[in-house]
């Protein structure tokens, strides 16, 4: 017998951050507390965390929904994935909470990483904005002693973005920084392709969505031609059933993908874009979602399992003022699971 109790909470900034849907200074997350006769004094939490605008199942009544959903669970006494694929933020936070129910700990997984044996190599990430708010950002990474940095363009000048970028490469070669960028969908079809060719010449390691989703002839002509790999995001926000997982890929053939539990089928729906990726040798790493440190500790886990060297998404610990207490830290460029706290 299951019970589950559903917690919202508002997480507040440190500072605005700027994406592609806006700017957001607050983020609305639900907790759920999940407990059984099976496993007494024990409680297993997820975190459900859509992203407005943006998600899937970022719907007007999500906590009417997610409350459905649950007493379906409780009701049945199991978790029914097939009935979640198109609720991948709420399949997510129950497929962890069971976890954690199931193992009575935050380490999710045995893992070299959950024993405090290694960390995960993770990217600097570098906001939208100005061009002295996001060169500031850059010097701090550097100075920290990030290897990987990824900035998101497409919300200033190209120019100033090309600048920028010749800025670090003046300084890191490509050896000593690797370079990504996010274009969040920013460049047309038209200019896509001569926008690339430009960014190529800094010697990037890729680019994440230069088109904006939903145009895959556009895509597939971009990434068969590309002097810089394509990395697919929002282009796999609501690709929920498998075969069109595998239809996506075999039609644009992307470089890589880039995977969000909470937006890209959850823990299940990203194995099994892993699995078929790799089946065709495309490569991919793992992203947090501006969840919570819940969240981000279920993600870490989750992404120790792989044997990926790629530097992962990993780095939102610190974004909020009133985040979570967990056993994660950032040392140098890798994240941390502090075993002994």
């Amino acid at each position: 017998m299951y019970e589950i109790k559903i917690v919202p909470r508002r997480l507040h900034f440190k500072q605005p951050a700027g994406t592609s849907r806006g700017t957001y200074t607050t983020r609305d997350i639900w907790y759920l507390y999940l407990t059984s006769d099976e496993y007494p004094g024990r409680v297993g939490v997820g975190e459900c965390a859509p992203l407005p605008k943006l998600s899937c199942d970022d719907v007007p009544d999500y906590e009417s929904v997610l409350s459905r959903i649950c007493n379906q669970v409780v009701a049945d006494g199991a978790l029914e994935v097939e009935s979640l694929r198109n609720y991948p933020s709420i399949l997510f936070g129950l497929e962890t909470a069971f976890r954690h129910l199931e193992t009575g700990s935050f380490a999710l997984w045995d893992t070299p990483f959950s024993r405090g044996e290694a960390g995960i190599p993770i990217n600097g990430l570098i906001w939208m904005g100005d061009y002295k708010k996001m060169l500031e950002q850059i010097e701090v990474k550097m100075s920290m002693g990030f290897r990987c940095i990824k900035l998101k363009i497409g919300a200033i000048n190209f120019e100033e973005e090309l600048s920028l970028l010749r800025f670090i490469r003046s300084h890191f070669s490509a050896k000593e920084i690797e370079l990504r960028v996010d274009a969040n969908g920013a460049f047309s079809p038209a200019d896509a392709m001569d926008k690339l060719k430009r960014l190529a010449e800094l010697d990037l390691h890729s680019i994440e969505q230069p088109i904006r989703a939903g145009q895959w002839e556009e895509m597939a002509r971009l990434t068969a031609g590309t002097p810089l790999p394509i990395a697919l995001d929002e282009e796999l926000i609501g690709v929920n059933a498998f075969e069109d997982k595998q239809r996506l890929l075999d039609t644009i053939r992307p470089q890589y993908i880039i995977l969000k539990p909470s937006l890209h089928g959850g823990i299940v729906g990203g194995c099994e874009w892993i699995e078929e990726a790799e089946r065709r040798n495309i490569g991919w790493w793992i992203t947090s979602a501006l969840e919570s440190n819940i969240g981000l500790n279920a993600i870490a886990h989750w992404c120790a399992t792989f044997n990926n060297p790629l530097p992962q998404g990993l780095g939102t610990g610190a974004l909020f003022t009133d985040n979570v207490e967990m056993p994660l830290e950032v040392r140098k460029d890798c994240l941390w699971y502090l075993e002994s706290v």
